[in-house]
């Protein structure tokens, strides 16, 4: 019986998809991302919005991603209202990206990969004009670019029926609920489900397969993972098997589970910044843990099924070695746990940011002090 009710609340869970009618408004994300003339936009709509701020948001020069609603008649939607495929609407995210460090075509590029083009009727699991895809371009720039890169697709013959995808003038964008934003790290395990039981993933792996690898960043990488030769001469034996094989370091037994002194953390392989002290809690656990990313850019999460379990896994963007897992039980503000091992990490303290060229991260602390 026990079985049997975990495998109908699943199902439960996949059937659901986007159509989360149990959701309450609760109001207009307010935290957007404070006007910036270095920033761009760009507005895309891939289905349900879950997975496309998820995709997006792990790109290199991507600042922020806000799901919500576009290319329909009513103002301030509902997300009832979008998901009743009455308003006109299409569930979509809007993209702020960094220009110096990624470009709209790359954008472009990225979005291909992670959708059905070829689907006029929805994406994957989720049906309806609600959840179809499109480009709203905000210029005629974006108008030229994202007509080259459609023709582009479509000439590659990378698929056997038409490309669907519309190309629309962009007019009106609304935030979707708060529920709705970032919910991959909300609820990581519900969100989990959702995507596997979508389809997503294994059409994309099955037309794209690794080259759905992200854009480079155009800033030139100070980080990257050194060759296995010098791994093994630089580590010890444990912190090789916790970065390069997933392993796990006893709890209360590591360098930095209850270190209190003000620094960030770094990636042991490869150097890059990944966690601040400001953002450290005492979890009980005996591993150390932060309720968010320092740079979130250098931090990748990758769903992981091992030990007959759904976890997420967190691990570096240059250096590629496991970190530890994401898990949705933290403090606030954010309510993430990022329990990590000292093993993956090394510290540099406060005093030390600026010999060792952490200098930038010194405002943190300077701020905390102000």
């Amino acid at each position: 019986m026990v079985r049997l009710l975990v495998y109908a609340s699943i199902f439960m869970l996949l059937v659901m998809g986007c159509q989360k009618s149990d959701i309450v408004h609760q109001g207009v994300k307010n935290n957007m991302v404070a006007e910036d003339a270095t920033l761009q936009k760009a507005t895309l709509a891939g289905g349900c919005f879950w997975c496309t701020e998820a995709d997006f948001e792990k790109l290199p020069g991507v600042v922020k991603v806000v799901s919500g609603y576009t290319g329909g008649q009513r103002k301030n939607p509902t997300y009832e209202e979008v998901s009743s495929g009455t308003t006109g609407h299409v569930e979509a995210v809007q993209v702020y990206y960094d220009p110096s460090e990624i470009s709209y075509e790359d954008l472009l590029e990225y979005f291909w990969k992670h959708i059905d083009p070829t689907d006029s009727g929805g994406q994957f699991f989720d049906r309806g004009a609600q959840y179809r895809s499109a480009i709203f371009y905000h210029d005629d720039e974006q108008k030229r670019m994202a007509e080259k890169s459609k023709e582009g697709l479509e000439k590659s013959r990378r698929f056997s029926k038409p490309v669907a995808t519309e190309i629309v003038a962009y007019k009106t964008f609304y935030d979707a609920e708060e529920y709705h934003q970032d919910y991959y790290k909300k609820h990581p395990l519900k969100y989990g489900y959702y995507r596997h039981g979508s389809g997503r993933d294994q059409f994309i792996m099955e037309h794209w397969g690794s080259e759905t690898e992200q854009p480079k960043s155009k800033v030139k990488e100070t980080y990257s993972k050194p060759d296995e030769a010098s791994i093994r001469k630089q580590l010890t034996p444990i912190q090789y098997e916790v970065t390069q094989k997933s392993g796990t370091e006893r709890a209360f037994q590591n360098d930095y589970w209850d270190n209190h002194r003000e620094g960030i953390y770094v990636d042991i392989v490869s150097g890059e910044p990944l966690f601040s002290s400001l953002d450290k809690f005492d979890s009980g656990t005996g591993w150390p843990s932060f309720t968010k990313p320092l740079e979130p850019g250098n931090v990748v999460e990758k769903s992981d099924y091992s030990h007959f379990m759904r976890r997420t896994e967190v691990k570096s963007q240059h250096g590629d070695s496991h970190l530890g897992h994401l898990f949705p039980d933290g403090p606030e503000p954010t309510g993430l746990r990022y329990c990590l091992n000292s093993a993956a990490l090394r510290f540099v303290p406060k005093e030390d940011l600026e010999k060792e060229g952490y200098g930038e991260y010194m405002r943190l602390f300077d701020q905390k002090r102000g």
